[in-house]
């Protein structure tokens, strides 16, 4: 599986331009933002069943920029989200780590990993789900200066397939 995962990065980073300095790639999203989240409840399992959510999602720089933190709290169908990612910069390889957690068990997921390109962000990483390793890819779209799209997936099948479990669509609230 790992060695599926690193063709599928190989073949998409020998189909890219050359490296950029992506230091300043998460710019755009500095600063407050009206959240509205789709969550998929049981993914991989047939289910289609979803929660909505609406909330606050606030992005800061760290480290003049080769980091940013970012803070979610979003309320719905009854339940209560919060999540915060730090993303750190790598300038060798123009790569951002995604680290996610979730304040309900407190701890750090797989770092997603990956770039920005033409105002598109996409992250991979390996995983395991319900004890079966799977592929989870994550793509930020910057729709315009005041909003931009979330969306998770997750494949089982070595990325042949992708099955969506998240979509965020933020809209920045002015000062």
């Amino acid at each position: 599986m790992k060695a599926v995962l690193a063709t599928l990065l190989l073949t998409a980073l020998a189909s890219a331009q050359p490296a950029h300095d992506g230091q300043h790639d998460f710019d755009f999203e500095i600063g407050t933002w009206h959240t509205h989240l789709k969550r998929r409840l049981h993914p991989l399992t047939g289910s289609n069943t979803w929660v909505e959510m609406n909330g606050t999602t606030v992005v800061r720089k760290v480290w003049n920029g080769k980091a940013n933190l970012v803070e979610l709290t979003a309320d719905g169908a009854g339940s209560h989200f919060e999540g915060l990612s730090l993303r750190l910069y790598n300038p060798q390889s123009h790569q951002w780590t995604l680290n996610f957690s979730n304040a309900a068990d407190g701890t750090l997921a797989t770092p997603t990993v990956g770039e920005f390109r033409n105002g598109r962000g996409e992250f991979y990483d390996q995983e395991t789900l319900g004890g079966r390793a799977i592929f989870v890819r994550f793509i930020i779209t910057v729709v315009s200066p005041s909003s931009c799209h979330f969306e998770q997936s997750f494949s089982a099948d070595g990325g042949k397939t992708w099955e969506v479990n998240w979509i965020a669509d933020d809209t920045r609230i002015k000062p």
